[in-house]
């Protein structure tokens, strides 16, 4: 194994199970995410071990771009899963969350790893030039396939002022914003994760 392997942020997946099991989208954030991350038991594991070991699951930022139009009509930043370096396992899926991994690197600094890990991912995934609100809406577990086993997702919601957001990498492909009641007639064109956060959200 390489000394470069990126390593990732993980939590046994017996401390999630000790706070309450859940699958599909837990709205209570503050039962979860407050122990989780002040939790003595994350670490940084080496990523290629982590995708196949359910024991552990990867936490991963999700990031929901709002904006409403003249219209007063709700969007969504939306966009396709290409041929970059992100999870091979859901190419050619639409999505609406902007995120990855919380890595090592994202501890070397003073300030917060998981809020450093997650702006870090925003900056390398899109460009963002609008101002916004910020909420953490909820958490995603959802073991039906084998990416979804070794991860959990933390959604947020960014509510923008402009949709001044562009696409930064060919994984995200076809960027944009859409209509969130397109989104939800189409919803099975959408990962999994977008389908759960759409429907819990915007229902």
């Amino acid at each position: 194994m390489s000394k470069d392997e990126e390593h990732v942020l993980v939590v046994p997946e017996s401390v999630v199970n000790e706070i309450g099991y859940f699958e599909g989208f837990e709205a209570d954030t503050a039962k979860y995410l407050g122990p989780i991350l002040k939790s003595d038991q994350l670490s940084f594991q080496p990523r290629s071990k982590m995708e196949t070991d359910p024991t552990f699951k990867q936490l991963i930022p999700y990031v929901l771009l709002e904006w409403t139009d003249e219209q007063g009509r709700l969007n969504l930043f939306a966009y396709t899963r290409g041929g970059g370096s992100g999870e091979k396992r859901l190419h050619a899926k639409r999505s609406v969350g902007i995120g990855g991994h919380i890595s090592a690197e994202d501890a070397e600094g003073e300030g917060d790893t998981y809020e450093t890990g997650m702006q870090r991912e925003l900056a390398e995934e899109i460009q963002l030039d609008a101002e916004y609100t910020h909420t953490v809406e909820g958490l995603i577990y959802d073991p039906s396939n084998d990416v979804g086993k070794v991860h959990l997702g933390v959604v947020h919601r960014f509510v923008l002022t402009a949709p001044h957001v562009a696409s930064n990498e060919a994984d995200l492909a076809e960027g944009g914003f859409v209509a969130v009641d397109e989104l939800k007639s189409q919803s099975e064109s959408l990962e999994t994760w977008s389908q759960l956060a759409v429907a819990a959200l915007y229902s």
